[in-house]
């Protein structure tokens, strides 16, 4: 099963931070294209958080988009290298993506898309709250945010979503992903607009 170094590697950095990384394996290529289907080449800049070995970079770039598009944003040192040698003309960030600014993504950049594999289920309440406070000031108009979860609802609150403007729609449920993962576009509410039949509801 562990047939790459990617995966030994994931699996490595899982039994020493079981929290930090979420699962015991890579996200499956089921998940990675439903995480980017709406993406493309014409989407313009994406920041992605929480890249771990790179499984849903991997799949943006299968989508079309030049490595120049991308900016990566991971925690973990040895996860960060890996994404270098992978992706030499990605830009990877090394830093906390609750503390995007510290880390050097500037707050007046805009991105068309932003792609999370955080796993927002095991971190605390108030740090969800930054990580998606800072999504949210970074987002072009128009722009959505795809977080997955291994989770029967959305991970972000819904009273966290409606203090930052935000509305939740649920996209699809990667089944043959293991485990089964289910995506959430995030994106700004509009004014007026009835909320969409499967928008979550914490």
């Amino acid at each position: 099963m562990f047939s790459t170094p990617q995966h030994f590697m994931f699996l490595r950095q899982w039994v020493s931070n079981p929290k930090m990384v979420g699962a015991v394996l890579p996200s499956g290529m089921s998940l990675a294209r439903l995480m980017t289907k709406a993406i493309d080449q014409t989407t313009g800049s994406v920041l992605e958080l929480g890249p771990g070995t790179g499984v849903f970079t991997e799949a943006l770039l299968r989508r079309g988009l030049a490595e120049e598009q991308l900016t990566l944003v991971e925690l973990d040192k040895r996860f960060a290298d890996l994404l270098s040698a992978r992706f030499p003309s990605v830009r990877i960030v090394q830093g906390s993506a609750a503390r995007l600014s510290a880390a050097g993504v500037a707050k007046d950049i805009r991105y068309d898309a932003v792609i999370s594999g955080l796993p927002l289920l095991s971190m605390p309440a108030p740090t969800v709250f930054r990580i998606v406070k800072n999504v949210a000031h970074r987002l072009a108009p128009g722009g959505n945010l795809y977080q997955f979860t291994y989770g029967a609802r959305c991970p972000v609150a819904r009273v966290m979503l409606e203090k930052l403007g935000l509305e939740s729609h649920l996209l699809g449920t990667a089944v043959w992903n293991f485990p089964p993962a289910s995506v959430y576009r995030i994106s700004h509410a509009r004014a007026g607009e009835e909320r969409h039949p499967n928008t979550s509801h914490p």
